[in-house]
């Protein structure tokens, strides 16, 4: 049994189009399982595995989860007899759907839009999305709005306008984040909200705001570059110097100017204008690592999430930093307003709620 904490948990998830439609509910990327005990796929009310639809799913969730968990979900997929064979099984437990390809893109981009929901919305509606369309051999997919974040936690931070005596509001008019009240070994917030208490990752949540940032800018062709009035050296191997020369059109698309000055040194002369306050150097070494390990045109195409992943870990909000009470207040307000934020890249929770339920029966009150 998949339990009521699931369904109190999951967002919905629906995409109606010519020949298939979507519905169902889909766990959080905070709801996870150990194993894939309360995942379930019903084809045309029958219910089934199959490998396009099970990969999709991954797909969908692979920017939220835990590489060792497994999402829960309760998917009914109605589809045109006509573009489905569920006579490759004998007990017809697996079917096979005769425009694969299609079917994944379908499943994904609805399971995608699902997952996206803002912090605050119930059971992901939303009102900026147009519908998912499936035609015979065609899909087609509006562009998500994603929220373009401050490059850099200073930049978001130095932007906080938040009103402190705010803090101090009734509880009922606080946003879905609530406002922050301190912080907890320069690691964690503490904010109230009207169902209680919120406890926030903030390295894990600015990580998410960064990424979002990037993947939106580099979907857009609008990752500007910044250049710098004074260029940085910087000591690299014989590897790196070689690397930079021959992906320099992948490093420009990123924002990076950088070019040999010497058989073991490079010059970077622009960086990606969201991530300008940063360790350039130890950021661009880890661009080239992943180039030259991967290829660059790969890394660009295929492991474009895995990259920008990784510049979003070094653009992200370190412990230890002590922030003031607006700039808590500003990580808030952009989570909120962030698709995702609900776990970073890496699949870690961001947040974590505490009713007030929760805390009297910490404290045994009421017994």
């Amino acid at each position: 049994m998949i339990g009521e904490d699931f369904a109190q948990a999951a967002v919905d998830v629906t995409a109606d189009g010519s020949r298939a439609r979507l519905g169902g509910l889909a766990a959080p990327p905070g709801f996870t399982r150990a194993s894939r005990d309360a995942q379930f796929l019903f084809v045309n009310g029958r219910f089934v595995r199959d490998k396009v639809v099970a990969h999709a799913i991954r797909e969908a969730y692979s920017d939220v989860l835990h590489h060792d968990r497994h999402p829960a979900f309760v998917l009914f997929l109605d589809v045109d007899p006509a573009l489905v064979d569920v006579n490759v099984h004998p007990t017809k437990s697996e079917v096979r759907f005769r425009e694969s390809s299609a079917m994944h893109q379908f499943v994904f981009h609805a399971l995608s839009r699902a997952l996206a929901t803002l912090v605050g919305e119930k059971n992901g509606a939303r009102h900026d999305y147009q519908e998912t369309k499936i035609v015979p051999g065609t899909f087609f997919q509006s562009q998500l709005g994603v929220a373009q974040p401050a490059r850099s936690y200073e930049a978001l931070f130095a932007a906080a306008v938040v009103d402190e005596r705010r803090d101090a509001a009734a509880p009922t008019q606080a946003p879905a984040l609530g406002y922050a009240l301190a912080q907890v070994h320069g690691v964690y917030i503490v904010a109230q909200n009207a169902a209680g208490m919120v406890l926030v990752d903030m390295h894990a949540a600015h990580e998410r705001i960064v990424y979002e940032g990037l993947k939106d800018a580099l979907e857009g062709n609008a990752l500007a570059s910044q250049p710098l009035l004074v260029p940085i050296p910087m000591t690299a191997t014989a590897e790196e110097v070689e690397q930079a020369a021959l992906a320099r059109a992948e490093l420009e698309s990123l924002g990076f100017d950088a070019a040999a000055a010497g058989p073991r040194e490079l010059v970077i002369r622009a960086v990606p204008a969201l991530l300008a306050d940063l360790d350039m150097q130890g950021l661009l070494r880890s661009v080239l690592g992943e180039m030259r390990e991967f290829g660059a045109t790969r890394v660009l195409t295929e492991r474009r999430n895995e990259l920008l992943s990784t510049m979003a870990c070094h653009a992200a909000v370190r412990a230890n930093r002590a922030l003031t009470v607006p700039e808590m207040n500003a990580l808030l307000r952009s989570m909120e307003e962030t698709e995702r934020a609900g776990s970073c890249n890496h699949g870690r929770p961001t947040w974590v709620q505490f009713g007030m339920a929760d805390l009297d029966r910490l404290f045994m009150r009421g017994r």
